[in-house]
């Protein structure tokens, strides 16, 4: 019954190893994707985290099979919820679930052209292509204008936190 959150950009960044998702998966163990914390995984972008973790695996079993497109995304939507414990209520679109949605901008020259919009989701999108945000059928974000919260009131205090823990921490830990 448990549920692992699988994050490779955090344990390349902390060299602590590759997990075998491909294996977990096979032995029916929930998996899904997050991206950890910003200490350990500076951007906190969902699209590059599933790009790294389908890349990866490529490469850590020498199967270009090893992860698909579809198994990443799921990883991020139904199986990251199964893997709480929360899929009958997030983690796909259907009747009596939460409705939160995002859309892409796919109109950009680094987007086109575009044969397969799962590889495109995993393989060419990035967090900042995302344009709406819905979350439990409210809209948070608009035309990439957040909605709901003040951004440049969050973004100058995060600026003023990360002035504190720079003077808080090691140079040498900051630049790992």
């Amino acid at each position: 019954g448990v549920g692992i959150s699988h994050n490779p950009e955090s344990n390349m960044k902390t060299a602590s190893g590759v997990a075998p998702v491909p294996a977990y998966l096979r032995a029916g163990i929930a998996v899904g994707r997050g991206t950890d914390g910003a200490a350990s995984n500076n951007d906190l972008d969902m699209f590059e985290a599933m790009r790294v973790a389908a890349l990866l695996h490529k490469h850590e079993t020498v199967d270009p099979t090893a992860l698909s497109a579809r198994t990443v995304v799921e990883m991020a939507t139904i199986r990251g919820a199964r893997a709480l414990g929360m899929e009958t209520r997030i983690g796909s679109l259907e009747p009596k679930k939460k409705a939160d949605l995002i859309t892409v901008s796919v109109s950009g020259a680094r987007q086109t052209p575009m044969y397969d919009p799962l590889s495109h989701l995993v393989y060419v999108i990035h967090g900042d292509d995302v344009r709406n945000t819905i979350v439990n059928g409210k809209v948070l974000m608009r035309d990439r204008k957040v909605l709901t919260l003040d951004e440049t009131a969050i973004l100058a205090e995060a600026r003023s936190w990360a002035g504190k823990v720079r003077a808080a921490v090691k140079p040498a830990a900051i630049s790992r």
